[in-house]
């Protein structure tokens, strides 16, 4: 991947030339070149679909907002828009899904159990890949493998509020790296004036291994290292020390285990669409069972659409042979 861009250092790298490299590559997919796949890469199908500017989401109602708007037109709602459905259920943990050639049957930590005719798994990639749902039979081997096949990036934004500012702003300096001999220590960084006036808050993103060592230490600790990282790029600044911080913990936390999906080198169509097939009457969606957008919001989105067509398809029209091409087809 490096070749095609032209950026790959002639002998060792220098702590420039890897945060030139980070910020080309693990900032957008996550994870290092050397392990990332050229199928969703070069070109990425969303820069080329819907451009290349990328925005940053500062409205304080978030995606939330998004989620209800598309539940609400299918779901009961009140007079002020709030979902009442009885069909939807919150705060239930699925720990095993039972299946057979006349129905389901879904269990929850609290013992209660659910009967359909079929049922959509949405969980993310990283959830499949450990033991949370015990599948009743066990999934088929080309299930489990395929499964594992993917990675399971982890990204992680850390923001930080401070008494007062002490870096540039401006035109051209929404961001800036920090050069380390550690490669994505601390590495990229976004200041959030334009976002947030007079918020005084930076945003750093760390990713892959970097991540799951934050995560694993103390919210202190990760304070402490950041503000070091600082004083070091803004010498002869007056840096004061961060009032709060948060530390997002994707990777840690049971019902994610990682940010979004990432493909390895060697995977292609051929294993996103035995990710997406369904096995018996369980059917798969999420991010990670998109063949163009794995790792975006829009990719979760559309492979919901591509996984509900095909279980419809299925129940209403008699149609469930789900065709995987094959490898090299």
């Amino acid at each position: 991947m490096q070749r095609l861009y032209d950026h790959q250092p002639n002998g060792p790298a220098t702590p420039v030339d890897m945060v030139v490299d980070y910020f080309k590559y693990d900032f957008e997919g996550a994870e290092p070149p050397r392990v990332t796949s050229l199928q969703t890469t070069v070109p990425n199908p969303t820069f080329t679909d819907f451009g290349e500017d990328e925005y940053f989401v500062a409205d304080h109602l978030g995606y939330e907002t998004v989620v209800h708007y598309l539940a609400g037109q299918y779901l009961k709602t009140d007079s002020s828009g709030k979902i009442v459905d009885p069909r939807l259920l919150l705060n239930k943990v699925v720990t095993e899904i039972s299946y057979s050639s006349s129905g389901v049957s879904v269990r929850t930590e609290d013992k209660s159990v659910y009967k359909a005719d079929y049922v959509m798994v949405s969980t993310s990639l990283g959830v499949l890949q450990t033991d949370l749902i015990h599948f009743k039979p066990k999934l088929p081997t080309w299930k489990i493998l395929v499964i594992y096949q993917f990675d399971m990036a982890v990204y992680t934004k850390i923001f930080l509020k401070f008494p007062k500012r002490f870096w540039p702003v401006g035109k051209g300096k929404e961001f800036f790296l920090y050069a380390s001999t550690r490669r994505g220590y601390y590495a990229a960084w976004q200041q959030l004036e334009k976002q947030y006036p007079g918020a005084n808050a930076l945003l750093v993103t760390v990713t892959d291994e970097e991540s799951r060592r934050i995560e694993q230490q103390s919210d202190n600790q990760t304070k402490a290292e950041i503000m070091e990282v600082l004083r070091k790029m803004f010498p002869g600044e007056d840096v004061p020390d961060a009032t709060d911080i948060l530390v997002p913990r994707w990777w840690s936390d049971r019902f994610y285990k990682g940010t979004y999906a990432n493909w390895p080198v060697g995977v292609s169509r051929y294993e996103v669409d035995q990710l997406r097939a369904p096995v018996g009457r369980v059917y798969f969606t999420g991010e990670h069972t998109s063949d163009k957008y794995t790792g975006y919001v829009h990719g979760a989105y559309l492979a919901g659409i591509d996984s509900a067509e095909i279980l419809i398809n299925c129940a209403q029209k008699k149609m469930c042979k789900y065709l995987v091409k094959g490898k090299y087809d």
